[in-house]
């Protein structure tokens, strides 16, 4: 996209950001649920197709220009980006880097646009970090899988209008190896969802079980049509879903900063605003730091991937920093905010319970850890 269209579409969603969601939060909060027309006026825009190529009717956006929306939409309560975010990433990237022509022209159109809302069924009871462990299963049945088995905390689920499931396919092949990758239309005979998941926070987004009971789905609708390769493909992706959860990071701890700042102005102690303190004002500068080494990290790592430099270990690093830095600047401004800051009235409270799983999903900061030191230690010789 040239610099011109970009600088308008970025100017277009942070007022959207502003005019529209930042004061639908209390509405998404009391009600548990994006409004309807919040979710059309996304569709709108264009939302739900940034990552797709143009050809298939996205806007076909690079990493750094999706980085800088996400950042924008970070800046307001997490369940709205929550609503295209599986379809900008793994619902679409696996069809956009593995699919065949006919997969690409079938499904990409229909989540550009909106029409259809992507759901990615990876995660199991017994299986989550672990995910080459996962046991629901793909038996062939002439030209069809019957797949079985249950998928856990599987956000837009009930929203969805196609799934791309993790089953193993493969008899006698254990691990990774012997996973496949299958696009299933939401409205197949035999999906089944659990009751709503009650949330730490996060209100408004929606997770839930997805059951499987003999449900068919055409062996043509293997992603990239080879069994066996679903577990590559989602490898494939786990990189831009990482800067894409970076900027989420990076975004969020802007406004907590933003937030912090204007009640260290507004609120007076001792007969003068609590931000003329040097301990409110050593807190201020902490978070700052922590969100401009957030935004900075994000906007390196999402050029060089970009570039097309190996960046999955900086990636990791990226994601562990920006998630955590977040945690802290939140834990900040509830401290800033005193008595007021653990008080629903102050939405301090509610982005603090919300950025807690930036930490635990699209990988947890352990993972994230190991990820860099077994870099660290292959550069250095080692085995591991």
């Amino acid at each position: 996209m040239d610099s011109d269209t970009f600088e308008l579409l970025k100017t277009t969603v942070r007022r959207f950001v502003d005019e529209r969601l930042v004061p639908n939060e209390d509405r998404l909060e009391a009600e548990d649920e994006v409004p309807a027309e919040i979710v059309q006026e996304m569709r709108e825009l264009g939302l739900f197709g940034l990552s797709i190529p143009e050809d298939y009717g996205g806007l076909g956006l690079s990493m750094s220009e999706e980085a800088e929306i996400v950042f924008e939409l970070g800046r307001t309560a997490f369940a709205f980006r929550s609503v295209i975010g599986t379809t900008v990433g793994i619902g679409s990237q696996g069809i956009v880097i593995d699919g065949t022509d006919e997969q690409k022209r079938e499904w990409l159109p229909k989540l550009a646009s909106g029409e259809a809302i992507a759901s990615f069924a990876l995660t199991e009871p017994n299986a989550g970090s672990d995910a080459a462990s996962i046991q629901t299963s793909a038996t062939r049945d002439g030209d069809v899988y019957r797949l079985n088995g249950t998928k856990r905390f599987i956000t837009n689920a009930p929203r969805a209008g196609m799934f791309t499931v993790m089953a193993r396919s493969e008899p006698g092949v254990a691990g990774a190896a012997g996973i496949s990758a299958f696009i299933l239309p939401a409205d197949t005979s035999g999906i089944t969802f659990g009751k709503p998941d009650r949330k730490m926070g996060q209100r408004g987004t929606i997770t839930c079980d997805v059951i499987f009971d003999d449900v068919a789905v055409p062996a043509a609708n293997i992603i990239g049509g080879v069994p066996g390769r679903g577990f590559k493909t989602a490898m494939k992706v786990l990189d831009r879903g990482r800067i894409h959860m970076s900027a989420l990071a990076a975004g969020m701890s802007d406004r907590l900063v933003e937030e912090s700042v204007r009640y260290a102005v507004e609120r007076k102690q001792f007969g003068q605003a609590i931000g003329g303190f040097q301990l409110v004002q050593g807190m201020l500068a902490d978070s700052r730091t922590d969100a401009f080494a957030s935004r900075v990290m994000v906007a390196d790592v999402a050029r060089r991937f970009d570039a097309g430099e190996k960046v999955s270990a900086d990636v990791a690093a990226t994601k562990y920093f920006t998630t955590e830095a977040v945690g802290r600047v939140a834990d900040r401004a509830v401290q800033i905010h005193g008595g007021a800051g653990y008080m629903a009235d102050y939405k301090v409270e509610r982005f603090y319970r919300d950025v807690r799983l930036l930490r635990i999903y699209e990988g947890t900061s352990q993972i994230q850890q190991v990820i860099i030191a077994r870099s660290l230690l292959r550069d250095a010789g080692l085995a591991v």
